[in-house]
């Protein structure tokens, strides 16, 4: 008696659990049609693709553009693909231009600015995320609100502290003013704030330091935000354009957005429309290429960054 009252509840178990998946079966049909995909592919795809051929589209014709020549630019007929493409338009835009001259000041501006800061941000978000110090909420809102200033505000302090120091047509001129990042900061608290604190706890125990726990266990852990950060740093320290068009005035210490303008004497011209495509796509292409090395660390980065 014992042993068939024991399995009756099993049966009735076994019972219930068959009309709850085959409930579920029955759920997940119901939600996998037609009008599910519809809404699926009106409220996510289409967007998407929207978005991307926003993006993509001005990028695409600026380097169909630098291909093509003046004639097919400039017409009323639309020329999609050039008939004979070229590198005519770079060879002219090199000629008007020193463009290697310009690329290595872009490129030495662009490192030691986007390493520097990158450095101040792991350790000053470190020191906000796991030391006590007076003050310290305080200045982590003072970090915030500069989030909200436009960079704007500061150029004419700015250049007059550098002038007055020197440091006009300088690359140290060019790279100084920048070095504070609020953004890299702010992300990177947040993201240390998430870490486990016991394997911290159990570093601290074992006798290492502060410098010893930050990279051999922070910043390995935090590898995707400070990939994040280090390509918004990057690509914001190669397309600064306002402070290096202030601070310069030699040819010689312009970047290469800055070194653009010296093609505006041709930009009355028609038949120089492909020259300044070329021109814009040698500017664009770099970041391009880290873009493409860095992109699998950008979502990870900012999901970790902003949850804690």
């Amino acid at each position: 008696m014992s042993l068939a009252l024991t399995r009756t509840p099993s049966r009735d178990a076994e019972g219930t659990r068959r009309a709850h998946s085959r409930h579920h079966s029955s759920v997940d049909e119901s939600i996998v049609g037609p009008d599910s995909w519809s809404r699926r592919i009106l409220g996510g795809y289409l967007p998407l693709v929207i978005a991307c051929l926003v993006i993509v589209l001005p990028l695409l014709w600026m380097a169909l553009s630098s291909l093509k020549t003046s004639g097919e630019v400039v017409t009323q007929d639309l020329v999609l693909w050039p008939h004979h493409p070229s590198l005519t338009a770079y060879l002219n835009a090199s000629a008007k231009v020193d463009f290697p001259q310009l690329f290595l000041n872009s490129v030495l501006v662009t490192a030691v600015g986007a390493v520097v800061k990158l450095v101040l941000a792991i350790t000053s978000a470190y020191a906000f995320s796991f030391l006590r110090f007076p003050g310290r909420r305080f200045i982590f809102i003072a970090i915030l609100v500069a989030l909200m200033v436009p960079s704007q505000v500061s150029l004419v302090p700015n250049y007059i502290t550098i002038a007055g120091l020197g440091g006009v047509n300088t690359y140290w001129g060019i790279i100084l003013p920048g070095l504070g990042t609020a953004f890299g900061t702010f992300l990177l608290r947040q993201n240390f704030m998430s870490l486990p604190i016991d394997v911290l706890e159990a570093a601290e125990m074992d006798g290492a330091g502060h410098l010893g726990r930050l990279f051999r266990m922070v910043v390995p852990m935090s590898t995707p935000a400070i990939a994040t950060v280090g390509l918004v740093t990057i690509v914001d320290e190669w397309n600064n354009y306002i402070w290096p068009l202030v601070i310069t005035t030699d040819d010689s210490r312009m970047t290469l957005p800055v070194g653009l303008t010296l093609l505006k004497n041709i930009e009355g011209d028609p038949s120089a429309y492909p020259v300044l495509m070329a021109g814009a796509v040698v500017v664009i292409l770099p970041v391009l290429i880290v873009f493409l090395f860095l992109q699998r660390y950008i979502v990870a980065g900012l999901t970790q960054g902003a949850v804690k």
